[in-house]
């Protein structure tokens, strides 16, 4: 007798099972919610793009304080080790909405194909796209279809991207490579917002792991090699260990401003405060922030919006991406 029962193929537990026939089972992903005009909790509207064939997006609009008034905007990037989540979902409507109202900021939050169908590099050429994209309402490009939202509220002098985890890698990635390539209409990223960037290396620091068997255990590193396979030079690849010999110097990051956020019983604090402490040396030019929440854990605002150190680290993003141009 034949089961019906089908054959897996691999597992990353506790976040997906792959099986042979070539489908998914994803586990810790929340709900897809829909988009919606005047979100009641916060005015915020949002509704959904596409970008690509590959590519889509979901954008938020809050309510400007004056119809002519332009807003910045937020190329946003969210979390989940590159292989679950959603610009869908309900954790990320949740979360965006409430920056977006705070801030007064006009967000676009992409969404980049997952690995394993999409390993990694995918996801990195997925959101240059989406910002190319998103340059293009700067020019008068007629190649891209233009979204109206952005082309009457969006000031394109105050771009920002940010993300949480390995949407702040990502992030990371794209202010690095928008100093090699030019976006579109010249467009260039005024600053960067990095929420508890996910960043390895082959040698662990601080809370991480430090053997080759807690490695091998490490859900920090499983995810890196299993979203991007056979990696070139592995926990050292560029993309993931900004300090490699490989990778590009930090002092090319196009920005002028730049927040770390990093929060003390995540096992990343170490290496975000380590990032932000090799800006400041790098000889970059801009004006660098580090924020630490004291007794919490890596993306802990996104999970409860409510609670008191949320509340606080909103207001601190919310501060960062609103201050006006000097």
């Amino acid at each position: 007798m034949v089961s019906s029962k089908k054959e897996v193929s691999s597992e990353f537990l506790p976040f997906l099972r792959v099986y042979k026939d070539g489908s998914v089972e994803r586990f810790l992903d929340s709900p897809y919610v829909p988009p919606a005009l005047e979100d009641p909790a916060t005015g915020v509207s949002s509704k959904d793009i596409t970008i690509s064939p590959d590519i889509s997006a979901r954008i938020y609009l809050p309510k400007p304080p004056t119809t002519t008034q332009k807003l910045p905007i937020l190329a946003y990037f969210h979390g989940g080790a590159f292989c679950i989540e959603s610009a869908f979902s309900f954790l990320s409507q949740r979360y965006i909405n409430t920056l977006a109202s705070q801030a007064k900021v006009l967000v676009v939050s992409v969404e980049y194909r997952l690995a394993p169908e999409n390993p990694i590099p995918t996801a990195y050429e997925d959101s240059w796209a989406a910002l190319q994209w998103i340059a293009s309402h700067s020019s008068n490009d007629q190649n891209y279809k233009k979204e109206p939202w952005l082309l009457n509220h969006a000031d394109f002098n105050r771009v920002f991207v940010g993300g949480d985890s390995s949407g702040a890698n990502i992030a990371h990635n794209l202010s690095l490579r928008a100093s090699r390539e030019s976006l579109q209409g010249g467009m260039s990223i005024h600053g960067v917002l990095l929420s508890h960037p996910y960043f390895l290396s082959s040698k662990p620091i601080s809370l991480e792991p430090s053997s080759d068997d807690d490695v091998d255990k490490n859900l920090l590193y499983k995810a890196w090699e299993f979203a991007y396979p056979n990696a070139p030079g592995g926990f050292d690849n560029p993309l993931i260990n900004p300090f490699s010999n490989d990778a590009p110097s930090l002092s090319s990051l196009q920005c002028s401003r730049l927040l770390v956020c990093v929060a003390e019983k995540d096992e990343l604090r170490e290496r975000g405060v380590r990032y932000f402490n090799a800006i400041k040396k790098s000889g970059w030019k801009g004006k660098v922030e580090l924020f630490e929440v004291e007794g919490e854990d890596h993306c802990f605002q996104i999970f409860d919006i409510e609670r008191g150190n949320a509340k606080i680290m909103f207001k601190r993003l919310a501060s960062f991406l609103s201050t006006p141009l000097n």
